[in-house]
């Protein structure tokens, strides 16, 4: 079957050196956004990162993401080497214009990252607005953090991991921290983590996990909107993927939830779509992009027929391209 694809992102191009970290929703007005990070010298992780788009139903489109100064590496902010000013922080945008314009960014960490986290990071990937149950209009934002050694060690160690996330019940005028999973057992340390709504009201969280637990996978649920963990996350053996992030995507209609990630046990490649019937008990592959290198992706509903597939990939790097490809929702499910 032919796929109709584009490449919104292609690195060397636009003044930017590399593309990196795809994000993807469709607004209010069923337009398709694409975001990435534009890393100007390399690929390295500096400056500016993980944009979580989530649009509203007026038609404005939240933008949270994190900034960091540009001489502060990820190593320097996981051993503690650089100052709170210098280290990560949050901030917020929106565009009520279907991302023609955006406001000026809005600092929002004093809200959504407690003293002494080192590493943050939101998502990557688009966040959620909740629609079922006692929480229905909140804006979730899955999102990790690493926290201080316990000993004399530098807290770069995947141990020190841990995630939670962080939502707003006004739009984003305001900002809570919601469940912390903070548990440096070297076993499930919470890294990157997407989210999706259950046809129940629950939250199904799905993280990177660069620990021992078999899979590279970790996930939870939330009954609560976020605020806790119905348990902590657990291995999750049936999503196997090299180290690196993934995205879920709930359909809604029909009960089935999708998750898209490299399905190489230990490189990063074969961008595959997985898909659950038992809100992420058990996985089946549903469809393959290709053999070719592929990190991080971003899934969306496109419209009643379609999903979308916004994945870095390439012939020879998986750095080379973000790729955005349409999937008939018939084959996914």
């Amino acid at each position: 079957m032919a796929y109709e694809t584009s490449v919104p992102f292609r690195a060397g191009s636009e003044g930017y050196a590399s593309f990196r970290i795809p994000a993807v929703v469709v607004s209010a007005q069923e337009t398709v956004l694409a975001f990435a990070e534009g890393r100007r010298a390399s690929a390295a992780d500096s400056g500016a990162g993980n944009p979580a788009p989530v649009p509203l139903p007026g038609g404005r489109v939240l933008l949270p993401q994190v900034h960091n100064a540009a001489g502060a590496t990820e190593q320097r902010i996981l051993r503690g080497q650089v100052s709170e000013a210098d280290g990560r922080r949050v901030w917020l945008q929106h565009s009520d214009d279907d991302g023609l314009t955006w406001s000026a960014p809005r600092e929002i960490t004093a809200q959504t990252k407690r003293p002494g986290w080192r590493w943050y990071a939101t998502t990557p990937g688009h966040a959620l607005r909740l629609t079922r149950g006692a929480h229905a209009g909140r804006v979730l934002v899955p999102a990790n953090h690493t926290t201080p050694p316990l000993g004399a060690d530098s807290g770069a160690e995947p141990r020190y991991n841990s995630g939670h996330c962080v939502y707003s019940d006004d739009d984003g005028a305001t900002w809570r921290i919601g469940y912390l999973d903070e548990n440096p057992d070297g076993y499930v340390n919470v890294n990157e983590t997407t989210a999706a709504e259950l046809p129940d009201g629950r939250v199904y969280f799905n993280t990177r996990n660069d620990a021992a637990s078999p899979g590279h996978r970790a996930d939870a649920t939330s009954s609560d909107g976020g605020e806790t963990l119905d348990k902590p996350f657990r291995p999750q053996a049936g999503l196997v993927t090299p180290i690196v992030e993934g995205s879920v995507l709930h359909l809604g209609h029909p009960d089935v939830l999708l998750f898209s990630g490299p399905a190489d046990p230990a490189h990063r490649a074969l961008m595959t779509v997985r898909a659950s019937r038992d809100s992420g008990l058990t996985w089946r592959p549903v469809h393959t992009a290709s053999g070719l290198p592929a990190a991080y992706s971003d899934l969306v509903r496109v419209d009643a027929d379609t999903v979308g597939l916004l994945y870095e990939t390439g012939d020879f790097s998986a750095y080379s391209t973000i790729t955005f490809r349409r999937i008939p929702v018939e084959e996914l499910t």
